[in-house]
């Protein structure tokens, strides 16, 4: 007899070795595991060779399996063979439905566990040096989506731009003017902005500038999705942008 049970596990921001050890421990105990597209293969790995691999992700313009069915599947799935393991990217609860298939599959009576995952949010930007709050500089940071529920841009950008937070937008990229434009509108177009593409991994890409001039960045780098901005003072604190400070002030004392 079946003992059904579902655990929702972050899977971190990509790195492999980013998922925490008791998420690796859920996977190891797994009979179905149901993964998104940012999945790392390498961490499908730590799952029993026996257990069930299904490809339950979205991506651009491709939704094979709506929500709906996602949450069958969970139910389905916990029901016939076991242990379920939902591995989602990042954190579960950040942007990443999780809550919504707890309280679906919860509905059944069947156990459920949550496991955090590192967000992408902070990690991505953490690795290059930047950090989301900074004694002196900024007092909090802001997580936003780019695109709302029905695919308009989510009004809190307009009000983060007004403040002094560190602001941190995913799934962004397609309303990457729109965005900017906000902070240009509030008169911070020489706001720094980092876009960090597949931050974690061995093929990452950044691009550095500011409001007035990112969009144009990006647009001769070729960055696109998946991407995390970080839009705020404290990008200023990227190793390139300190190297430029120190040559500034070198610069000007042989000047001297």
């Amino acid at each position: 007899m079946q003992h059904p049970k579902v655990t929702l596990v972050g899977a971190g921001p990509g790195d492999p070795e980013l998922i925490t050890l008791k998420g690796m421990r859920a996977l190891s105990s797994a009979d179905v595991v149901l993964y998104d597209a940012l999945i790392h293969e390498e961490i499908l790995s730590f799952a029993p060779i026996k257990a069930i691999q299904v490809f339950v992700g979205k991506k651009k313009g491709v939704c094979q399996f709506p929500q709906d069915e996602i949450n069958a599947l969970l139910v389905e799935h916990a029901l016939k063979h076991g242990h379920v393991v939902r591995l989602k990217g990042g954190d579960p609860f950040i942007f990443g439905r999780g809550h919504e298939e707890l309280v679906y599959v919860e509905s059944f009576n069947i156990p459920t566990e949550v496991i955090p995952g590192i967000s992408s949010s902070i990690a991505v930007p953490e690795l290059q040096r930047i950090p989301l709050t900074r004694r002196g500089v900024n007092d909090s940071f802001w997580v936003l989506t780019g695109t709302t529920r029905d695919h308009q841009l989510s009004a809190d950008i307009q009000i983060a731009a007004k403040s002094n937070a560190t602001v941190v937008v995913l799934m962004g990229m397609t309303k990457l003017k729109e965005i900017i434009q906000l902070f240009i509108d509030e008169g911070k177009a020489g706001l720094p902005v980092a876009i960090i593409h597949n931050g974690t991994m061995p093929d990452e890409q950044y691009v550095l500038g500011t409001a007035a001039t990112i969009v144009d960045i990006v647009a001769k780098s070729g960055i696109s999705s998946p991407a995390v901005i970080v839009i705020g003072e404290v990008v200023r604190l990227h190793p390139e942008y300190v190297i430029d400070k120190i040559k500034e002030i070198n610069d000007t004392t042989n000047k001297k």
